[in-house]
Protein backbone atom coordinates (compact mmCIF):
# COMPACT_ATOMS: atom_id res chain seq x y z
CA UNK A 1 0.00 0.00 0.00
CA UNK A 2 1.41 3.51 -1.15
CA UNK A 3 -0.21 4.65 1.98
CA UNK A 4 -1.48 3.38 5.70
CA UNK A 5 -5.19 3.27 5.25
CA UNK A 6 -7.35 3.12 8.43
CA UNK A 7 -9.94 0.44 9.32
CA UNK A 8 -12.58 1.74 11.41
CA UNK A 9 -15.80 -0.24 12.19
CA UNK A 10 -18.62 2.19 11.83
CA UNK A 11 -21.63 0.05 12.11
CA UNK A 12 -22.73 0.85 9.23
CA UNK A 13 -22.94 -0.47 5.30
CA UNK A 14 -19.86 1.35 4.38
CA UNK A 15 -18.03 -0.30 1.66
CA UNK A 16 -14.76 -1.23 3.21
CA UNK A 17 -13.21 -3.84 1.52
CA UNK A 18 -13.79 -2.80 -2.38
CA UNK A 19 -12.53 0.86 -1.52
CA UNK A 20 -8.71 -0.97 -1.90
CA UNK A 21 -6.82 -2.36 -3.82
CA UNK A 22 -7.44 -6.22 -4.21
CA UNK A 23 -4.17 -7.64 -2.57
CA UNK A 24 -5.03 -5.23 0.11
CA UNK A 25 -8.11 -6.51 1.15
CA UNK A 26 -8.62 -9.41 3.40
CA UNK A 27 -8.45 -13.03 3.02
CA UNK A 28 -11.82 -13.62 3.84
CA UNK A 29 -13.16 -11.26 1.61
CA UNK A 30 -11.77 -12.84 -1.49
CA UNK A 31 -14.19 -14.94 -3.23
CA UNK A 32 -10.91 -18.04 -3.63
CA UNK A 33 -10.18 -17.89 0.76
CA UNK A 34 -8.60 -20.93 1.70
CA UNK A 35 -11.67 -21.95 4.15
CA UNK A 36 -9.11 -23.46 6.29
CA UNK A 37 -12.33 -24.55 9.03
CA UNK A 38 -14.80 -24.97 6.19
CA UNK A 39 -18.85 -25.40 7.30
CA UNK A 40 -20.50 -28.25 8.56
CA UNK A 41 -18.84 -28.36 11.95
CA UNK A 42 -20.56 -28.20 15.22
CA UNK A 43 -20.12 -25.06 16.85
CA UNK A 44 -22.73 -22.85 18.55
CA UNK A 45 -24.01 -19.75 16.65
CA UNK A 46 -21.90 -16.83 17.30
CA UNK A 47 -19.08 -18.72 18.42
CA UNK A 48 -15.98 -16.54 18.63
CA UNK A 49 -13.38 -19.20 18.77
CA UNK A 50 -14.88 -21.05 15.10
CA UNK A 51 -14.70 -17.47 13.67
CA UNK A 52 -11.10 -16.67 15.15
CA UNK A 53 -9.76 -20.06 13.79
CA UNK A 54 -11.12 -19.89 9.99
CA UNK A 55 -9.70 -16.07 10.07
CA UNK A 56 -6.07 -17.19 11.51
CA UNK A 57 -5.61 -20.66 9.21
CA UNK A 58 -6.90 -18.50 6.13
CA UNK A 59 -4.76 -15.08 7.24
CA UNK A 60 -1.66 -18.68 7.71
CA UNK A 61 -2.38 -20.22 4.61
CA UNK A 62 -2.37 -17.07 2.40
CA UNK A 63 1.01 -16.14 4.12
CA UNK A 64 2.62 -19.44 3.75
CA UNK A 65 1.59 -19.82 0.25
CA UNK A 66 -0.44 -23.46 1.52
CA UNK A 67 2.98 -24.48 3.31
CA UNK A 68 1.36 -25.00 6.46
CA UNK A 69 0.96 -27.76 9.27
CA UNK A 70 -1.67 -27.18 12.12
CA UNK A 71 -1.18 -29.15 15.63
CA UNK A 72 -4.53 -28.51 17.69
CA UNK A 73 -4.96 -29.21 21.13
CA UNK A 74 -8.14 -30.67 22.84
CA UNK A 75 -10.43 -28.49 23.46
CA UNK A 76 -14.14 -26.84 21.90
CA UNK A 77 -12.15 -26.57 18.69
CA UNK A 78 -11.00 -29.88 18.51
CA UNK A 79 -14.49 -31.05 19.56
CA UNK A 80 -16.90 -29.85 17.37
CA UNK A 81 -14.54 -29.58 13.78
CA UNK A 82 -13.51 -33.30 14.28
CA UNK A 83 -16.08 -35.72 15.68
CA UNK A 84 -15.05 -38.75 14.66
CA UNK A 85 -16.07 -39.93 11.41
CA UNK A 86 -15.91 -36.20 10.50
CA UNK A 87 -13.52 -33.41 10.24
CA UNK A 88 -14.28 -30.20 9.41
CA UNK A 89 -10.67 -29.16 8.46
CA UNK A 90 -9.10 -28.18 4.92
CA UNK A 91 -5.30 -28.14 5.97
CA UNK A 92 -2.68 -30.91 7.58
CA UNK A 93 -3.67 -30.78 10.86
CA UNK A 94 -2.94 -32.99 13.37
CA UNK A 95 -5.53 -33.61 16.99
CA UNK A 96 -2.49 -33.82 20.15
CA UNK A 97 -3.53 -34.07 23.67
CA UNK A 98 -4.75 -31.19 26.05
CA UNK A 99 -1.72 -30.00 27.35
CA UNK A 100 0.99 -31.23 24.75
CA UNK A 101 -0.12 -29.07 21.37
CA UNK A 102 3.14 -26.77 21.60
CA UNK A 103 5.20 -30.36 22.39
CA UNK A 104 3.49 -31.72 19.24
CA UNK A 105 4.22 -28.60 16.77
CA UNK A 106 7.40 -28.46 17.86
CA UNK A 107 8.22 -32.13 17.44
CA UNK A 108 6.42 -30.88 13.46
CA UNK A 109 8.97 -28.54 13.29
CA UNK A 110 11.85 -30.39 14.05
CA UNK A 111 11.23 -33.17 11.65
CA UNK A 112 10.48 -30.61 8.93
CA UNK A 113 14.10 -29.80 9.71
CA UNK A 114 15.25 -32.95 9.53
CA UNK A 115 14.02 -33.45 6.32
CA UNK A 116 15.56 -30.44 5.03
CA UNK A 117 12.21 -28.49 4.41
CA UNK A 118 12.05 -24.88 5.07
CA UNK A 119 9.48 -23.86 3.60
CA UNK A 120 6.46 -25.41 5.62
CA UNK A 121 5.45 -23.86 8.41
CA UNK A 122 4.01 -25.15 11.93
CA UNK A 123 0.79 -23.70 13.49
CA UNK A 124 0.02 -24.99 16.72
CA UNK A 125 -3.45 -23.83 18.32
CA UNK A 126 -5.73 -24.59 21.48
CA UNK A 127 -7.69 -22.61 24.07
CA UNK A 128 -7.15 -20.22 27.06
CA UNK A 129 -7.49 -24.06 29.46
CA UNK A 130 -5.25 -25.83 26.78
CA UNK A 131 -2.90 -22.88 26.32
CA UNK A 132 -2.40 -20.78 29.25
CA UNK A 133 -3.38 -23.83 32.54
CA UNK A 134 -2.99 -27.26 30.95
CA UNK A 135 -0.32 -26.91 28.31
CA UNK A 136 1.60 -23.53 29.85
CA UNK A 137 5.07 -25.62 30.63
CA UNK A 138 5.07 -26.77 27.10
CA UNK A 139 4.06 -24.11 25.99
CA UNK A 140 6.75 -22.16 28.12
CA UNK A 141 9.23 -24.78 26.56
CA UNK A 142 8.65 -24.08 23.14
CA UNK A 143 9.32 -20.65 23.87
CA UNK A 144 12.67 -21.38 25.64
CA UNK A 145 13.48 -23.10 23.02
CA UNK A 146 12.77 -20.84 20.50
CA UNK A 147 11.48 -23.52 17.90
CA UNK A 148 9.74 -22.36 14.79
CA UNK A 149 6.19 -22.50 15.93
CA UNK A 150 3.49 -19.78 15.98
CA UNK A 151 1.09 -20.84 18.56
CA UNK A 152 -2.40 -19.35 18.98
CA UNK A 153 -4.52 -19.00 22.13
CA UNK A 154 -8.41 -18.61 21.06
CA UNK A 155 -9.00 -16.89 24.41
CA UNK A 156 -12.80 -17.62 25.61
CA UNK A 157 -11.93 -17.34 28.74
CA UNK A 158 -12.84 -20.14 30.52
CA UNK A 159 -13.13 -24.53 30.05
CA UNK A 160 -16.30 -23.59 28.11
CA UNK A 161 -15.93 -27.22 26.64
CA UNK A 162 -15.96 -29.10 29.79
CA UNK A 163 -19.12 -27.04 31.47
CA UNK A 164 -17.87 -23.62 31.56
CA UNK A 165 -15.04 -24.04 34.60
CA UNK A 166 -12.40 -21.21 35.58
CA UNK A 167 -9.50 -21.23 33.36
CA UNK A 168 -6.21 -18.85 34.43
CA UNK A 169 -7.46 -16.74 31.60
CA UNK A 170 -10.98 -15.99 33.60
CA UNK A 171 -11.21 -12.13 34.50
CA UNK A 172 -12.29 -10.59 37.64
CA UNK A 173 -15.82 -11.24 39.09
CA UNK A 174 -16.90 -13.17 36.23
CA UNK A 175 -19.45 -16.04 37.50
CA UNK A 176 -18.07 -19.54 35.82
CA UNK A 177 -19.28 -23.05 37.38
CA UNK A 178 -16.35 -23.13 39.69
CA UNK A 179 -16.12 -19.22 40.80
CA UNK A 180 -20.16 -19.07 41.11
CA UNK A 181 -21.21 -15.79 42.21
CA UNK A 182 -22.26 -16.50 45.88
CA UNK A 183 -21.00 -15.19 49.01
CA UNK A 184 -19.06 -11.89 50.16
CA UNK A 185 -17.12 -11.69 46.85
CA UNK A 186 -19.08 -13.47 44.04
CA UNK A 187 -17.36 -14.75 41.08
CA UNK A 188 -13.66 -15.12 39.98
CA UNK A 189 -11.08 -13.80 42.42
CA UNK A 190 -9.38 -10.31 41.68
CA UNK A 191 -5.42 -10.68 41.88
CA UNK A 192 -5.46 -14.23 40.63
CA UNK A 193 -4.96 -15.59 36.57
CA UNK A 194 -1.96 -14.86 34.12
CA UNK A 195 -1.39 -12.49 31.20
CA UNK A 196 -0.18 -15.15 28.89
CA UNK A 197 0.98 -12.58 26.17
CA UNK A 198 2.98 -10.84 28.68
CA UNK A 199 4.75 -14.16 30.14
CA UNK A 200 5.71 -14.91 26.47
CA UNK A 201 6.72 -11.26 26.24
CA UNK A 202 9.31 -12.11 28.71
CA UNK A 203 10.80 -15.32 26.88
CA UNK A 204 11.96 -12.13 24.82
CA UNK A 205 10.57 -14.43 21.75
CA UNK A 206 10.74 -12.74 18.28
CA UNK A 207 7.18 -12.04 18.19
CA UNK A 208 3.99 -11.96 20.69
CA UNK A 209 0.87 -10.25 19.50
CA UNK A 210 -2.64 -9.39 20.82
CA UNK A 211 -6.11 -9.25 19.02
CA UNK A 212 -9.29 -9.95 18.50
CA UNK A 213 -11.94 -11.36 15.97
CA UNK A 214 -13.63 -7.49 15.73
CA UNK A 215 -10.65 -6.08 13.94
CA UNK A 216 -10.14 -8.86 10.39
CA UNK A 217 -7.31 -6.63 9.28
CA UNK A 218 -5.68 -6.55 12.12
CA UNK A 219 -6.11 -10.13 13.04
CA UNK A 220 -4.81 -10.93 9.46
CA UNK A 221 -1.74 -8.62 9.60
CA UNK A 222 -0.50 -9.95 12.49
CA UNK A 223 -0.33 -13.35 10.98
CA UNK A 224 0.98 -12.32 8.45
CA UNK A 225 3.91 -10.72 10.15
CA UNK A 226 4.63 -13.93 12.56
CA UNK A 227 5.27 -15.90 9.42
CA UNK A 228 7.73 -13.23 7.85
CA UNK A 229 9.67 -14.50 11.32
CA UNK A 230 11.34 -17.69 12.20
CA UNK A 231 11.45 -18.85 15.94
CA UNK A 232 8.97 -18.98 18.81
CA UNK A 233 6.11 -16.88 17.87
CA UNK A 234 2.15 -16.26 19.84
CA UNK A 235 -0.78 -15.24 19.11
CA UNK A 236 -3.60 -13.71 21.82
CA UNK A 237 -6.58 -13.87 20.09
CA UNK A 238 -10.03 -12.84 22.19
CA UNK A 239 -13.10 -14.87 21.15
CA UNK A 240 -16.30 -14.31 23.16
CA UNK A 241 -18.42 -16.93 24.39
CA UNK A 242 -21.82 -16.45 24.06
CA UNK A 243 -22.60 -19.93 26.11
CA UNK A 244 -20.06 -19.01 28.67
CA UNK A 245 -20.40 -15.51 28.91
CA UNK A 246 -24.30 -15.49 29.14
CA UNK A 247 -24.47 -13.62 25.54
CA UNK A 248 -26.49 -13.68 22.62
CA UNK A 249 -25.13 -15.13 19.40
CA UNK A 250 -25.47 -11.73 17.22
CA UNK A 251 -23.36 -9.73 20.16
CA UNK A 252 -20.00 -11.40 19.73
CA UNK A 253 -18.30 -9.10 16.91
CA UNK A 254 -19.24 -5.62 19.51
CA UNK A 255 -18.19 -7.44 22.58
CA UNK A 256 -14.74 -7.90 21.56
CA UNK A 257 -15.07 -4.49 19.86
CA UNK A 258 -15.55 -3.43 23.65
CA UNK A 259 -13.56 -5.65 25.32
CA UNK A 260 -10.77 -3.11 23.34
CA UNK A 261 -12.53 0.09 23.57
CA UNK A 262 -12.62 -0.11 27.39
CA UNK A 263 -8.71 -0.88 27.55
CA UNK A 264 -9.55 -4.76 29.18
CA UNK A 265 -8.16 -5.83 25.93
CA UNK A 266 -5.24 -4.02 24.77
CA UNK A 267 -3.90 -4.41 21.31
CA UNK A 268 -0.39 -4.48 20.63
CA UNK A 269 2.86 -6.07 18.83
CA UNK A 270 6.49 -6.93 20.79
CA UNK A 271 9.16 -8.59 19.44
CA UNK A 272 12.09 -10.48 21.72
CA UNK A 273 9.75 -9.21 24.77
CA UNK A 274 9.88 -5.11 23.96
CA UNK A 275 6.14 -3.97 22.55
CA UNK A 276 6.49 -2.41 19.68
CA UNK A 277 3.33 -1.35 18.50
CA UNK A 278 0.20 -1.11 19.63
CA UNK A 279 -3.33 0.30 18.70
CA UNK A 280 -4.74 3.21 20.29
CA UNK A 281 -8.25 3.58 20.72
CA UNK A 282 -10.34 5.51 18.28
CA UNK A 283 -12.21 7.56 20.81
CA UNK A 284 -12.56 8.25 24.69
CA UNK A 285 -12.52 4.59 26.71
CA UNK A 286 -16.10 2.96 27.19
CA UNK A 287 -16.59 2.78 30.59
CA UNK A 288 -16.07 -1.15 31.66
CA UNK A 289 -20.10 -1.12 32.65
CA UNK A 290 -20.98 -1.23 28.70
CA UNK A 291 -18.80 -4.16 28.54
CA UNK A 292 -20.45 -6.07 31.06
CA UNK A 293 -23.66 -5.51 31.62
CA UNK A 294 -24.82 -7.54 28.40
CA UNK A 295 -22.50 -10.84 30.18
CA UNK A 296 -25.23 -12.95 32.18
CA UNK A 297 -21.63 -13.86 33.75
CA UNK A 298 -21.69 -10.54 35.06
CA UNK A 299 -25.31 -10.12 36.18
CA UNK A 300 -24.53 -10.04 39.58
CA UNK A 301 -22.50 -6.96 39.31
CA UNK A 302 -26.15 -4.83 38.52
CA UNK A 303 -28.57 -7.14 40.47
CA UNK A 304 -29.90 -7.36 43.13
CA UNK A 305 -27.76 -4.86 43.98
CA UNK A 306 -25.26 -2.84 42.08
CA UNK A 307 -21.66 -3.69 43.45
CA UNK A 308 -19.80 -0.46 42.85
CA UNK A 309 -16.76 -1.69 44.48
CA UNK A 310 -16.18 -4.67 42.15
CA UNK A 311 -17.05 -2.21 38.98
CA UNK A 312 -14.43 0.39 39.93
CA UNK A 313 -11.68 -2.30 40.63
CA UNK A 314 -12.42 -3.54 37.19
CA UNK A 315 -12.63 -0.09 35.75
CA UNK A 316 -9.06 0.78 37.16
CA UNK A 317 -7.80 -2.44 35.15
CA UNK A 318 -9.05 -0.80 32.32
CA UNK A 319 -7.49 2.17 33.14
CA UNK A 320 -4.21 1.10 34.50
CA UNK A 321 -3.69 -1.09 30.69
CA UNK A 322 -4.65 2.65 29.00
CA UNK A 323 -1.76 4.32 30.73
CA UNK A 324 0.52 1.22 30.27
CA UNK A 325 0.39 0.79 26.79
CA UNK A 326 -0.48 4.56 25.81
CA UNK A 327 -3.77 3.71 24.69
CA UNK A 328 -5.30 7.24 24.66
CA UNK A 329 -6.84 8.40 21.50
CA UNK A 330 -4.53 10.18 19.10
CA UNK A 331 -5.47 13.53 17.43
CA UNK A 332 -5.77 12.83 13.62
CA UNK A 333 -2.83 13.89 11.80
Amino acid sequence: MSAKAKFYQVGSFAVGNRLLDPGDRTVQSRQDRPNALTGGHRACRGCGEALGARFVQDAAVRATGGRLITVNATGCLEVFSSPFPENAWQVPWMHSLFGNAPSVASGVAYALKAKGDTQTRVLGQGGDGGTVDIGFGALSGTFERDDDVLFVCYDNEAYMNTGVQRSGATPPAARTATTPALGPAPGNAFGQGKDAARIARAHRIPYVATATVADLHDLEAKVAAAMEVRGARYLHVLVPCPLGWGTRSDETIALARLAVGTGLFPLYEARFGEVAAVTPLRRPPVPVEEYLRPQRRYAHLFTPARDDAAIARLQALADANIAEYGLEPQEES
